[in-house]
């Protein structure tokens, strides 16, 4: 390791310096205490007393060689401070740690697994131009073990309860037993032919370094090197990757450099100072009472940059989400509070050394804010993401459909709004795990009406969401028609799939979208070219009809929706010229569970005019030939 470009910011192996290196001789440990008036280790080796550590080079960095300990051990260091106090702490670039609630960090290999995807690292690329539909998951919740779900549903309670009250449903099921989690070995059993039968190109997971709280969902991490021993080791999360990789699957991780957890172990004032976060001020704590990294201190970009470097290197990530990418930009994520210059350089230097670096890696900003230039390369003064999350078009999609018809009338413009601020970055367009939690209810909920109408509008926002321009993102249960808000201790309702027909349709639905979604060249290339995209319809507020025409690949694909309550038996479109259009999807088909046997028609269109049934609340997809 380069000290100096460590103390300036531009380390990118720190983690091969410091943490437990296990050496010929033993183990090599390293940290980084500046304040610190004493450093030692402690752990299973020494029977937990303490060994010295000497400081080395500039100051700050302690170091010791210990001939008995050995991989597997449990070790931690304990800081003596100025003040006279002491606490033990977790190695920051500790490789492993303990299940909560313990938190000793364990000495692990870097190098014990042995990747078998050559092929497919050396050909992944940004997919700019190719299919790109990710699958968002928490690793703990998708899937139990001896869950509920596999134990069947009460589909009487079920219809009573949860339906359209699924609040009721939750606390009368909650003492049941919600399973155990699978390890990261026996997911890549189950996950991944259900990604390859449902169509998903990449998998993003939620944050898997490790955590204290179970129900933090991962966001507040406490070892930033070690994934979460939940589910097992390092070697087997890469096994889960490698897995992955050979059945044509990219992985993605939820990236946390944002802010840092409170425990004591963590850390939190590690040295006895302020080392990692920010100094005292209104800016220390998040919004979530989490520490703020400071972006500035050079110790710290050397940190992130390592722990970036490190999750792509080791474990063969495809990709990275930054989660809060709106609290780097701004001041506590508020733009009335300023912008954070040096955290901005510090991102811009991040991403431009992780594509010099990892040129085929996949950088997601999840952005809230309407600063420009997030998907802009740096050397033109972006911040060098690769794709931003489109929240606008999320909020106004899943409102739109909230309104009953005649409210929508007034806001027909809603659904036309993105495509006003569409090419001013790359967008990825996610419906998350955020829009299915703290009483937002689930997508299939939010939309107005009955149980039916429900399932039906969904179906139309879903084709609407797969056929507008921008990358896919969608939250695991969206899939199924779930009802039940996602809670992290108990798995997804898949029991619905055999418990209620229109569950099993909404699925089929979902995976034919998919597959439609990845063969065709004029839904995923050229989407960030405007001359491949024209609205057909956008005038029909009365009728609340649109339509648009994608052209890209030597393909033209048109998608018609009628998203009023009445339908249409012979509804006239105009389309210039002569052509044959060929169904491909229509989302009130029976075999999706709505209710017109008129699906996979062939249209013609004559002198630029042709007519065709429109349903209520249905949308319907054509090639054009």
């Amino acid at each position: 390791m380069n000290i100096n470009d460590f103390y300036n910011g531009n380390e990118w192996k720190a983690y091969e310096y410091f943490g437990a290196h296990i050496e010929e001789e033993g183990v090599r440990f390293r940290v980084y205490a500046p304040k610190a008036k004493r450093v030692t280790v402690i752990g299973e080796f020494n029977f937990w007393h303490d060994t010295d550590m000497s400081c080395e080079g500039r100051g700050g960095i302690y170091s010791v060689l210990i001939p008995g300990a050995s991989e597997g051990q449990m070790y931690k260091y304990r800081i003596y401070h100025q003040d006279g106090s002491v606490t033990d702490k977790a190695d920051p670039y500790g490789f492993g740690m303990e299940l909560r609630p313990c938190s000793a960090s364990i000495i692990r290999r870097r190098d014990g697994f042995q990747f078998t995807d050559r092929e497919w690292m050396k050909d992944t690329d940004k997919k700019y131009d190719r299919p790109l539909n990710i699958y968002e998951i928490h690793f703990g919740s998708w899937r139990r073990k001896y869950g509920r779900g596999q134990n069947g549903i009460d589909k009487e309670r079920y219809l009573r309860n949860d339906v359209l009250h699924n609040a009721n449903y939750e606390a009368e099921v909650s003492d049941n037993e919600y399973g155990d989690w699978y390890s990261y070995e026996e997911m890549a059993n189950v996950l991944i032919p259900y990604l390859q039968e449902m169509g998903y190109t990449h998998v993003e997971i939620m944050p898997l370094t490790e955590h204290p709280l179970d129900n933090s969902w991962g966001y507040q991490a406490t070892g930033f090197f070690a994934p979460t021993s939940r589910y097992g080791t390092c070697d087997e999360l890469k096994y889960f990757i490698n897995e992955c990789h050979k059945a044509g699957i990219g992985v993605i991780l939820d990236f946390v450099m944002v802010h840092f957890a409170t425990d004591d172990y963590g850390l939190n004032h590690f040295d006895g100072g302020e080392l990692y976060e920010m100094p005292e001020s209104d800016v220390t704590l998040s919004e979530w009472g989490s520490y703020n990294f400071c972006h500035a201190r050079g110790e710290v970009a050397s940190f992130l940059k390592s722990c970036a470097d490190y999750w792509l290197t080791d474990y063969h990530f495809d990709g990275l989400r930054f989660d809060a990418i709106s609290n780097i930009i701004y001041w506590r994520g508020r733009q009335e509070c300023g912008v954070n210059e040096m955290a901005l350089k510090f991102v811009q230097s991040l991403n431009s050394g992780l594509k010099e670096r990892h040129p085929h890696t996949i950088l997601f900003a999840e952005d809230s804010t309407s600063y420009l230039k997030v998907t802009a390369p740096v050397q033109y003064d972006g911040l060098g993401f690769d794709y931003k999350w489109d929240l606008g078009f999320m909020h106004d999609t899943l409102d739109f459909f909230s309104y009953p018809p005649e409210e929508r009338r007034r806001h027909y413009d809603q659904i036309l709004f993105s495509m006003h601020y569409f090419y001013n970055e790359l967008y990825l367009l996610a419906f998350s795990h955020d829009e299915v939690v703290h009483g937002k209810k689930t997508l299939v909920d939010k939309m107005y009406g009955s149980y039916e109408e429900k399932f039906s509008q969904c179906r139309a926002m879903f084709l609407y969401w797969y056929t507008h321009p921008g990358k896919k993102l969608s939250f695991m249960g969206n899939e199924i028609g779930q009802f039940r808000e996602w809670a992290e201790y108990r798995e997804q309702d898949f029991d619905v799939l055999s418990a209620f027909p229109k569950h099993q349709q909404f699925k089929r639905f979902c995976r034919d979208l998919n597959l439609t979604y990845k063969s065709h060249k004029a839904l995923n290339e050229g989407e960030y070219n405007s001359d491949c995209f024209k609205y057909i319809i956008s005038d029909r507020r009365d009728e609340l009809v649109y339509a648009y025409e994608r052209s890209a690949g030597g393909e033209r694909i048109l998608t018609v929706f009628n998203f009023g309550d009445k339908g249409f038996d012979d509804f006239e479109l105009c389309i210039s010229g002569n052509h044959i259009l060929h169904e491909l999807i229509n989302t009130n088909a029976l075999i999706y569970g709505g209710n017109d046997s008129d699906n996979m028609q062939s249209i013609a269109v004559r002198n630029g005019r042709c007519n065709m049934r429109l349903s209520a609340y249905s949308g319907r997809l054509f090639v054009v030939e």
